[in-house]
């Protein structure tokens, strides 16, 4: 059984005038920000729409293992483990925003919300203050990318904010169901993303799933739009080859149309990526190459477990530990094409 402890530490002066506003906004002075927010469990902060910081103070007089999620069951600090009687501090930044999940869902709760998981959580203290130098990664994509509404399902991108420290959070607006046509095309997705970008963020692009009917000379197009779009603003563009179908020929490999993105039209939309990304000097990561061989190593009956085959017989869209698993990859580029510092990010 769990057991949560919410205590507060007599060594630890807590602030008595935490405020928090988004980092363009004049502060908001109405309301301490700290564990007099909390209650066994989860913490809801009455903020508007912006970014912020978070300071967790972990531990207690027993051994504990804490974990914080928030907001669209966003995954923000891995479990961390805290020996009896001891006292971890850690941070990260989160974006707050509406809808808070997919751009085109439901709105959910206004505010920060953040739910404490792990074997035995702990939380000492906390402080939440409006984030004044973060930088943002932006996500354009699809629903193998999104923040998932419910479970079992999880996009990549819910599971990236984990592996970035303060000052680097994630505002994901992937969305389920889109192609590069329909991302473009309707006004709560690129034309409500792109006048956020600020000079310096990352915009993280993957759209292929559903080009299923999109032709060669339009999906060139579109991925050209959208990096011209993004550089407009001073933000720096990075394409995304799409994840791989859990498809399999009798060999074992994934070589076929339906594992690599191929659609009816015969348009290889990872080699169209590669090819724009090439041609307009953008940073690639090949998430198609990369998932391949995870995909591959693990063969028929290990990477089951990536997907939801288990569950739903799905073989597109991943589970939670597809999905950390694969936001792991994104990282590990991110820091090998020298896009994020590696001080900026979170080792496994």
């Amino acid at each position: 059984m769990r057991r949560f402890n919410l205590a507060l530490l007599a060594t630890v002066a807590l602030s008595t005038a935490l405020t928090a506003a988004p980092a363009h906004a004049a502060p908001h002075r109405h309301r301490p920000l700290g564990l007099e927010n909390c209650t066994a469990g989860a913490c809801h902060f009455d903020v508007p729409a912006g970014t912020y910081d978070v300071r967790v103070l972990l531990g207690g007089e027993a051994a504990s293992s804490t974990g914080v999620s928030g907001e669209t069951r966003r995954s923000l600090l891995p479990e961390t483990a805290v020996p009896a009687g001891e006292r971890v501090a850690r941070s990260f930044t989160v974006n707050v925003r509406t809808p808070e999940g997919e751009p085109t869902g439901a709105e959910g709760t206004a505010g920060l919300d953040l739910v404490l998981g792990g074997s035995a959580p702990a939380l000492a203290d906390i402080r939440v203050t409006p984030a004044r130098h973060a930088r943002q990664i932006f996500l354009v994509g699809d629903s193998t990318v999104c923040d998932q509404p419910g479970d079992p399902y999880s996009g990549w991108g819910q599971q990236l904010p984990q592996y970035l420290r303060k000052s680097v959070s994630v505002a994901n607006y992937a969305d389920s169901g889109e192609s590069t046509v329909t991302y473009l095309s309707n006004p709560q997705l690129f034309a409500t993303v792109q006048p956020l970008i600020r000079r310096g963020d990352l915009v993280l692009v993957q759209l292929a799933h559903n080009d299923k009917t999109t032709d060669e000379v339009t999906y060139r197009t579109n991925l050209e739009t959208l990096v011209a779009g993004i550089r407009e603003k001073g933000g720096e563009p990075v394409l995304v080859t799409p994840i791989v179908r859990r498809w399999f020929n009798s060999d074992g490999t994934l070589n076929n149309n339906t594992a690599l993105l191929v659609n009816g039209l015969g348009v290889d939309h990872p080699a169209v990526i590669r090819s724009v990304a090439a041609d307009k000097d953008v940073p690639l990561i090949d998430l198609t190459a990369r998932t391949k061989s995870v995909v591959e190593s693990l063969g028929v009956e290990g990477s089951k477990a990536l997907y939801l085959y288990n569950e739903k017989r799905d073989n597109t869209h991943t589970s939670v530990h597809g999905a950390t698993v694969y936001a792991g990859l994104v990282r590990d580029e991110l820091v090998a094409q020298h896009l994020l510092p590696a001080g900026r990010v979170r080792a496994e």
